[in-house]
C-alpha cells in the first residue's frame, strides 16, 4: 500500500514540474531505479534562509537521526542563501515512507516561514554511492568551498569524511 502511494506522490511531482505551482530544481531528472529500491528524496520548499546544520537539526529533531546517510543543501554562493531543496539519502528503502510522511507537508520551521515542504524523488542519482560518485569531483568539493556549503555523508549516524576523487 505505501509503495502505491508513494507512486501515486511521485506522479503528482512529475505533474507539478510541468506547472507553475511547484517547479522542479533542473536536477531532478527521471530515475531508473526501481520504485522499492530507492532511498534518495528530495525534500522542497525549504526556507532559503536555512543553513545545512538547521536542517540536519530538523531530521533529527523529527526521529530520523542515524537514519540517513548523504546530504546536499545545494547553496547560492553570492546571497549565501540555501536555493531552497535539500537531497536527503535514507539507508534503507523501508525508511523512505515513514520520512516522506513526515515531511510532505512540513511546515514547523525554527524561523519563520509560510513555506511549506514537499518531497520528491531524487533523479537521475539515487543511493550513496551515485551521490558520493556525482558529488567526489564536483567543484562544490574545492578547497575554497565552505564545509557548510558541501554535501556530508554519515556512517552510524556520524559525519564521515567525503571520499576522495
Amino acid at each position: 500500500r505505501r509503495g502505491n502511494r508513494l507512486a501515486k506522490q511521485e506522479a503528482e511531482a512529475n505533474a507539478n514540474a510541468d506547472g507553475d505551482s511547484h517547479p522542479l530544481p533542473p536536477l531532478v531528472e527521471q530515475c531508473d531505479t526501481p520504485l522499492e529500491q530507492r532511498t534518495t528524496v528530495m525534500l522542497r520548499n525549504l526556507p532559503n534562509n536555512y543553513s545545512r546544520a538547521m536542517v540536519l537539526a530538523m531530521l533529527d529533531s523529527e526521529g530520523f537521526a542515524g537514519q540517513y546517510d548523504f546530504i546536499y543543501l545545494p547553496i547560492d554562493f553570492k546571497s549565501r542563501a540555501c536555493l531552497g531543496y535539500a537531497f536527503v539519502n535514507l539507508v534503507r528503502p523501508e525508511i523512505v515512507a515513514p520520512f516522506w510522511s513526515r515531511f510532505d507537508g512540513f511546515s514547523r520551521w525554527v524561523l519563520p516561514s509560510r513555506k511549506v515542504c514537499g518531497v520528491c524523488w531524487s533523479g537521475p542519482h539515487q543511493g550513496l554511492e551515485a551521490h558520493v560518485e556525482r558529488y567526489r569531483n564536483s567543484p562544490v568539493m574545492h578547497a575554497s568551498v565552505p564545509e557548510e556549503f558541501k554535501p556530508m555523508v554519515f556512517a552510524g549516524g556520524r559525519p564521515q569524511a567525503f571520499p576522495e576523487p
